[in-house]
């Protein structure tokens, strides 16, 4: 949300519906707090997901080594809805005596959570903090705002393509290496057996359809001095643009189908056997091994412009945070720490199948689970994060970007005109929030 969408069932509901957030957060807050003590209780809400145990064990074990750490403090930690987390945010920023000392939030709310007044600087912390080195620079960038760190990464995801072996092996097209390949062979596969989708997509998949921009080097927006400019609208951005839309239509996914479709509605094609490949997340292994595709499918990273390269994915994911209101700011820190640490993303793997985002502990994973490895390879190939702006989750929760995919696939606009009126709405957001 988020942030990542949590697509799968054990993860669903979490980034990218966060997304929407920002745009709820309050304009400002109440102050950060005075006091540092160094005893009492410390307050956490953390998200709650769809399977709840296992996450609870986790944090548990974090939250017991801690306590035994620094005596005279407990914890208490509240589980609270994804759904009405925006509500419950924007009531902390405002109301520190009833505030938590620490939240997870998706990973896309720091900037405006950073501008709402709500986060705590932790950045001489952060850098002092030894196993933070180890940090992946995607998801360090995901916690930074003008330089400075606001929280520590908790997992992070990303996506690569699904395809059905058996489907591409009996018409014989091998596993695509280049996007040229990539739509070429969903346009084959359509043709081939036309009751599949070649390659599912969706005029509202915003995180499907950024790795086609990315790869042909176009970007969201470019930083301005203190603000940003859109940047969908030149000419790099538009060539993917271009090419994602061409994966709409009678020759792979018919536009009256998969313009409305998001990224839920794409993995579960793939899952329910109507399409041959899709775009999603590791977080979505559970739900693809849960249904008819298990034991005849694959997962490699999506490729790039040129062959055998890997396009950009977004990286999500979510965060842990201090509130500038905190009484008790270096034991936050040190319960941040402990409940981002790398102990506890190894545990948060082993129970959930979240992401590390430290780089040898992601190595860890991925020897032990193989079907982490495209995601590894895709982040060591360099993801890239929505800019670090306070406007991006009103840009998100108005749906600018599937609004300009939509207009584009449905042929009521062209690539230029779309693409020139999402830059403009998105201009507007960035001065908005200046």
């Amino acid at each position: 949300m988020t942030a990542y969408a949590r697509i799968a069932a054990p993860l669903a509901g979490l980034v990218l519906a966060g997304l929407a957030v920002t745009g709820c957060a309050p304009q400002t807050s109440a102050g950060g707090g005075t006091k540092d003590e160094k005893s009492g209780t410390l307050r956490v809400w953390l998200f709650r997901e769809v399977g709840n145990n296992p996450k609870e064990k986790v944090v548990d074990a974090a939250v017991a080594a801690f306590e035994k750490r620094h005596k005279g403090s407990d914890v208490e930690v509240e589980y609270i809805p994804v759904d009405t987390r925006a509500q419950r945010i924007k009531a902390a920023f405002n109301d520190p005596a009833s505030a938590p000392d620490l939240i997870e939030y998706g990973n896309t709310d720091t900037a405006g959570y950073v501008k709402d007044g709500g986060l705590a600087d932790v950045t001489a912390e952060y850098t002092a903090w030894d196993e933070a080195k180890d940090t992946d620079p995607t998801a360090k960038q995901s916690v930074t705002v003008g330089g400075k760190v606001y929280g520590a990464p908790l997992f992070v995801g990303v996506r690569a393509l699904y395809y059905r072996t058996d489907v591409l092996k009996d018409l014989g097209i091998d596993p695509p290496e280049s996007q040229a390949e990539l739509v070429a062979a969903a346009k084959k596969i359509h043709q081939a057996r036309p009751g599949l989708y070649g390659l599912a997509v969706g005029g509202a998949y915003t995180y499907g359809a950024l790795p086609f921009l990315w790869a042909q080097g176009g970007e969201l927006a470019v930083q301005r001095g203190n603000t940003y400019r859109a940047a969908v609208n030149t000419p790099k951005a538009r060539k993917g643009i271009e090419t994602y839309a061409s994966l709409f239509g009678d020759a792979n996914c018919p536009a009256d189908k998969c313009a409305s479709m998001g990224g839920n509605a794409t993995v579960t094609a793939f899952t329910s056997g109507k399409a041959a490949m899709a775009i999603g997340g590791d977080f979505s292994h559970a739900a693809v091994e849960a249904s008819k595709a298990k034991g005849k499918y694959a997962v490699v990273p999506l490729p790039g412009v040129k062959k055998g390269s890997i396009a950009p994915a977004f990286a999500g994911g979510n965060n842990i945070g201090v509130l500038k209101s905190t009484s008790h700011r270096t034991l936050a820190v040190a319960l941040m720490k402990s409940l981002t640490g790398k102990q506890s993303q190894r545990g948060l793997f082993d129970a959930m199948g979240f992401l590390p985002t430290y780089r040898d502990v992601l190595d860890e994973a991925a020897k032990k689970q193989p079907y982490v490895a495209p995601f590894v390879k895709t982040l060591d190939a360099g993801a890239k994060f929505v800019p670090a702006s306070p406007a991006w989750g009103q840009i998100d929760a108005s749906l600018i970007l599937p609004t300009m995919y939509q207009e584009i696939v449905s042929g009521r606009k062209s690539v230029d005109r779309a693409s020139d009126d999402a830059a403009k709405k998105m201009d507007a957001a960035f001065s908005a929030a200046r």
